[in-house]
């Protein structure tokens, strides 16, 4: 296989892939079943897209607390630097997962709107060429990714056919193989390993493997990060596939059965919730309620309201009775009053 262009990929279905392949295949399916059980998929797209957002700017080295990336969908204006970065993730995800279901493609141009999203300027396909990637601690070149403004444009157009059109290989092989030409294409002048990431999951759900943006894959590489990056450039200096495919195949099923726990977690939590307030505070349940306050680990009185078409006065009354009754903490941030659902957000801090 040239490295940056993809052609004959059979060989990469080895013995060993396969068999990887259908046990991370059946996790993959076991968890979109299993996202069914919570009725507003809402839930799971606000929790997990932003779980998966930290994760996948940590590995740039862009931190930032949950408790910061939760606020940050009330006040944006009051977060940090990183904190904007990762919501522009999620941003550009959810507007990746808007262009592939409705266009049940994922063209070029999709692709550089995603990273247009993500990184907030117009910069687009590299045109300058210098772009190399080197290894942090030493500061070695370990690759040159194609400098030529040309070839990037016609490697990209190569990668577009390949993820649209059908071929004979395992979709999470396929998977495998699109994220590194993604990579070693390295068409943008920054973002490009956020891109790629986004890339995978938009994939699975082309495919129709998922429904929902929910597949957790960050956290794998963040806990395997040394192996990611060598097994990277093994593909490129020794044509190592196997480990590689193997390497994220393992990824998909690890998080997948990861992601399976949490939102059985969530979903026994909520179960919980509704039964405490529909037995103590008959008079405020509602099917409604209970999933606004799962939408976002933070509630502001203006979600009842809108929600659930009440009055100032009578969602802050609904906020003060769940208050009372252990399910929310409120806190205040600046001159504004927040709740916190706290088993929500502690689940959600510590992944199960």
């Amino acid at each position: 296989m040239n490295k940056l262009s993809i052609n004959n990929t059979k060989s990469l279905e080895t013995q060993k892939v396969l068999k990887k392949a259908i046990s991370a295949n059946r996790a993959l399916a076991k968890l979109n079943g299993v996202a069914k059980i919570i009725p507003n998929s809402q839930i799971l797209i606000n929790s997990l897209v932003l779980r998966e957002a930290k994760d996948s700017s940590e590995i740039e080295n862009i931190i930032t607390t949950h408790d910061e990336l939760f606020r940050a969908g009330l006040d944006i204006s009051s977060v940090t630097h990183e904190t904007k970065e990762v919501e522009h993730y999620r941003q550009a995800l959810l507007k990746g997962f808007a262009l592939v279901k409705e266009n049940k493609l994922l063209l070029k141009r999709d692709i550089i709107a995603i990273q247009k999203e993500l990184e907030q300027n117009d910069a687009g396909v590299r045109k300058q060429s210098g772009t190399v990637l080197r290894n942090i601690a030493t500061g070695e070149v370990v690759f040159e990714p194609p400098q030529e403004y040309e070839v990037i444009e016609k490697l990209l157009t190569n990668l577009e056919e390949y993820i649209n059109e059908p071929n004979e290989l395992d979709t999470l092989v396929n998977m495998a193989i699109i994220h590194f030409q993604f990579e070693s294409i390295h068409p943008f002048y920054d973002g490009n390993g956020r891109t790629g990431r986004i890339i995978n999951i938009l994939y699975l759900i082309l495919k129709e493997l998922l429904d929902l943006p929910i597949l957790y894959l960050s956290s794998y590489i963040i806990k395997n990060k040394a192996d990611y990056y060598r097994l990277l450039q093994e593909v490129r200096t020794k044509e190592n596939w196997e480990e590689w495919i193997l390497y994220i195949l393992d990824g998909i099923e690890k998080t997948s059965l990861e992601t399976i726990e949490l939102v059985n977690g969530i979903f026994t939590l909520m179960n919980k919730t509704r039964a405490e307030i529909k037995e103590k505070l008959p008079k405020i349940y509602s099917k409604d309620l209970v999933e606004i306050l799962f939408m976002h680990p933070y509630t502001k009185i203006d979600f009842l309201v809108d929600g659930l078409v009440i009055t100032r006065k009578t969602a802050s009354k609904y906020l003060n009775e769940l208050e009372h009754l252990g399910i929310m903490k409120n806190i205040r941030i600046k001159n504004s009053k927040f709740f916190i659902n706290k088993e929500l957000f502690n689940m959600l801090k510590k992944g199960i």
